[in-house]
């Protein structure tokens, strides 16, 4: 099976070369092409293009950074609009609003191709063991011949139906995940403030109702204030500004929700914004520029 692969960041470049390892053909492209080597040295191939990707490969898949780089690598010039047509499939497993999705998905149908939004729920480790869950909606023609892929790229993946729905559970996803993230770096402070030892509190968290894998990965490494971008926060944040406005699409009172997003702006603003979203702790904490985890 042969498919194109946009957008080689933290995620894309794992997935892609998860493809690579299990005997796809991949056709890759990046916005800096440096990026491209280390899968070319696993045998991926070079498209100079998003456009040359799509007139390659029958299927294509896209893993960008937000909305803008969604639409860029689809709308400008040499995008996937270019070259996508009848019998060619466009797959979107970026982390984008529902609206975006939407556009996209319009944009390639009028040119005849079929569009799958999907979505991961994982970050850097997951991916890098194809341990992901995927969260499909759209053309579910164009799912079923995925599923090939989908199953080297995840442990689980589902189709939710229309286009959108993909979009929406990937935020609710992300907003419960930065709400706990904030909640635990307020424990592990509070402890610390109060005299306790944060490490035996994740002791006893590992070991109750609300032990979980987040808490038991990340807390020793916030612990350490080592934030090494498994999910990087300005990415986090992203989720959480687009989540806090399906609540607003929807009438849905997010108090919780949008405490943890100032937390998170707050960190960015101090410059950790390339970090992992774990670094959080540090703006709770209060000691925001000591940071020492490495973009």
């Amino acid at each position: 099976m042969e498919v194109g692969f946009l957008g080689l960041g933290i995620m894309g470049k794992a997935m892609a070369a998860n493809l690579l390892r299990h005997g796809f053909r991949v056709t890759v492209w990046n916005r800096t092409i440096a990026k491209c080597q280390e899968l070319v040295a696993l045998g991926a191939t070079v498209g100079d293009t998003p456009a040359s990707v799509v007139s390659k490969c029958r299927y294509t898949i896209a893993m960008l950074s937000d909305p803008s780089a969604a639409l860029s690598v689809v709308f400008d010039k040499d995008g996937v609009l270019e070259q996508i047509e009848s019998g060619k499939g466009y797959v979107d497993m970026s982390t984008v609003d529902a609206t975006t999705s939407a556009k996209i998905s319009e944009a390639v149908k009028q040119k005849g191709g079929a569009f799958l939004e999907a979505p991961v729920s994982g970050s850097k480790k997951p991916a890098e063991d194809g341990q992901l869950v995927i969260l499909a909606a759209g053309d579910k023609a164009l799912y079923d011949g995925m599923v090939p892929a989908f199953d080297v790229l995840g442990k689980k993946s589902f189709f939710l139906g229309e286009i959108g729905n993909g979009a929406k559970m990937k935020l609710v996803v992300n907003m419960i995940m930065g709400s706990m993230m904030n909640s635990l770096s307020e424990g592990l402070c509070l402890a610390d403030k109060s005299g306790l030892s944060p490490q035996t509190l994740l002791d006893v968290l590992d070991l109750g109702a609300i032990a979980n894998p987040m808490f038991k990965m990340k807390g020793p490494t916030m612990l350490k204030g080592t934030y090494n971008p498994a999910f990087p926060l300005k990415h986090q944040q992203k989720d959480m500004r687009l989540a806090l406005g399906l609540g607003d699409e929807n009438a849905v009172s997010m108090p919780v929700s949008a405490a943890a997003n100032e937390a998170f702006k707050k960190a960015r603003s101090l410059g950790l914004g390339d970090l992992d979203f774990s670094a959080v702790y540090e703006v709770v904490k209060g000691a925001g520029g000591s940071a020492s985890g490495q973009a």
